[in-house]
């Protein structure tokens, strides 16, 4: 039963990222390139997620957490770099 379900959340996590990557790669401005690299910093946690469920492995679990907490401070901090105008101001 939890096949039937994990696998094509796993097959459309991974259209998803492909999907997002076009989207990053089309993004006109720098905010739209952001956003699009936190979605697809998401996605690649739900696809470790859903790895780590199917295959029994908590190590993907922590990566997918660790990438999570990296995600969310390179995305505050070039948000804050960009509202600024520099690193230090």
């Amino acid at each position: 039963m939890t096949a039937l379900v994990a696998v094509p959340a796993l097959v459309w996590v991974t259209v998803l990222v492909v999907v997002g990557g076009l989207a990053l790669l089309r993004g006109q401005d720098v905010l739209q390139r952001l956003i699009a690299l936190d979605l697809l910093a998401v996605l690649v946690v739900a696809l470790l997620a859903l790895l780590s469920y199917l295959r029994g492995v908590p190590h993907y679990l922590d990566a997918a957490v660790a990438l999570a907490l990296l995600s969310l401070v390179a995305t505050v901090a070039t948000a804050r770099y960009l509202a600024t105008g520099g690193p230090l101001e």
